[in-house]
């Protein structure tokens, strides 16, 4: 029982427990082989409970391509100025062309246009084949950048398309493991779909179908488009942000605040289920299970669980208000179990941690700091120099920002304060830190490193799956954990 657990991680966090090891039972630690699944929200299932966190030093479209791609979730932050929707909207709109499977609104362009217009749409939207349709909406051809390499941009589109005579057309909507048996026979790599009329409604293409190959816990959605999710506001013009943020496509919609446990976030919610009805939605956040139920009856999906536990945060430091993230999460599921996942937001500061979140009541885990640095988050990368330990040699060494969206950067950055003095800046009360961190390789490293830990970590807990160590955990919390003394501590986290 979660409830028994509670007793024992009252005013605990994650460096507080070992989990003593069980007679192991998985042949493989291959995370290929073992369930990692887990719910995002009800309606939304990730094969890798990984959510990259809405921060503008985070998440944006290559994170949450990556993310989506390796089975997890990116939440596209709101980090812009009030009013200023259409940065955010073209952050989504890129994570859901990104296909693996079916472009059911290809890109298009008139036979009339001109090659220079061709570039154009290529380079704004970094598609590399266009259909040509006539005014009616009719498939009149194909223009690939193949096809317009080293071309004069004054040609006309007609004179250099592949004409319809001569494509590979299917008519209807198609699977894509009866497009691929189709493309393969016909020798093509692209496959136009059109309808009784022959008006264009979608395209597959062979570079599509074979990341749908590599990628087979992708998190897509019904055609084939990777799943992303964007947060908004609570006030301002967040009812506008949302609108077009669906518009494009957005898989959830995340209301992100500091305090979820809040009026503000109680008129919020009800103000977006009133005009957008069931999209899939998200709040937070909270660290109680009376502000779990709070969010839940007033129409989460999920609930962001986290105050003040996060590497980017200050909450805990400035207000002394928060709860230990152990306890915060098993808090949160007594009260969420049956009704809604949860996220652990916060915390998780090495791969065993990401483990007891898991185990603790998260559903999935949010991560920021985790990704801090790699070459998907937003950012210049600048040169810092540093002295080496061993040598005494200075050395230049690349560098990102890393910053909590309470800092007064990000806050400054998202209301457009640039030109506010010092008094100004000083009254924000801000809750979070802007620090710089090593700039290093993808986070697909990171992320697949830290797959292999958990599924580590369920070889050593004696369980078959993911789920599968969450009951054995809940139902006899003795026989895993192990409080550590400050002795214990030491011997085991510190290096």
């Amino acid at each position: 029982m979660m409830t028994a657990l509670l007793d024992r991680v009252r005013g605990r966090t994650f460096d507080d427990f070992l989990l003593a090891p069980q007679l192991g039972e998985i042949p493989s630690r291959n995370p290929d082989v073992i369930d990692l699944t887990s719910p995002f929200t009800a309606t939304i299932p990730l094969r890798r409970p990984l959510v990259s966190a809405n921060m503008d030093t985070v998440t944006r479209a290559p994170m949450a391509i990556v993310m989506a791609e390796e089975g997890g979730i990116g939440v596209i932050d709101r980090g812009y100025r009030p009013g200023d929707v259409g940065p955010q909207v073209a952050e989504v709109a890129a994570v859901k062309r990104t296909q693996h499977g079916i472009v059911t609104d290809p890109r298009g362009i008139a036979a009339s246009a001109t090659v220079a217009d061709a570039r154009e749409i290529m380079r704004g939207t970094g598609v590399g084949t266009l259909v040509v349709i006539d005014e009616a909406g009719r498939l009149s051809g194909l223009l690939t950048d193949r096809d317009i390499r080293f071309v004069a941009g004054t040609v006309l589109v007609g004179a250099r398309m592949t004409r319809r005579d001569r494509l590979v057309v299917h008519q209807g909507p198609m699977a894509w493991p009866e497009a691929e048996r189709v493309m393969v026979e016909a020798k093509v790599k692209k496959l136009p779909l059109v309808d009784a009329d022959d008006r264009v409604i979608g395209l597959i293409t062979a570079r599509d179908l074979v990341k749908h190959r590599e990628h087979p816990h992708a998190t897509r959605d019904a055609q084939g488009r990777l799943r992303v999710a964007a947060a908004i506001g609570a006030t301002g013009d967040f009812l506008e942000r949302a609108a077009e943020l669906l518009r494009v496509g957005a898989d959830a919609l995340v209301i992100d605040i500091a305090h979820g446990h809040s009026r503000v976030m109680e008129r919020a919610l009800t103000a977006v289920r009133a005009r957008f009805g069931d999209v899939p939605l998200v709040a937070g956040n909270v660290a109680t299970a009376e502000g779990v139920t709070f969010l839940v009856d007033r129409g989460a999906d999920a609930v962001k669980v986290g105050i003040g536990p996060g590497g980017g945060c200050t909450t805990r430091l400035t207000t002394n208000f928060g709860v230990p993230q152990a306890e915060a999460l098993v808090r949160c599921h007594v009260a969420a179990v049956g009704r809604v996942p949860l996220i652990a937001d916060g915390g998780v500061a090495r791969d065993g941690a990401l483990v007891l979140a898991l185990l603790f009541g998260g559903a999935t885990v949010m991560l920021g700091s985790a990704f801090a640095g790699t070459a998907e988050t937003p950012g210049e990368t600048v040169m810092k120099a540093v002295v080496m330990p061993e040598s005494q040699k200075i050395v230049q060494v690349p560098f990102k920002v890393f910053r909590g969206m309470a800092s007064v950067g990000a806050v400054r950055d998202r209301l457009d304060l640039e030109e506010a003095d010092t008094e100004e800046l000083d009254a924000m009360g801000a809750e979070g830190l802007e620090v710089s961190v090593p700039a290093r390789g993808s986070a697909r490293l990171v992320i697949r490193n830290m797959l292999k830990h958990l599924c580590s970590a369920i070889s050593y807990g004696g369980a078959m799956s993911l789920d599968g160590l969450r009951q054995a955990l809940t139902a006899d919390p003795d026989r895993f954990l192990i409080p550590l003394s400050a002795a214990a501590r030491t011997e085991s986290f510190r290096r």
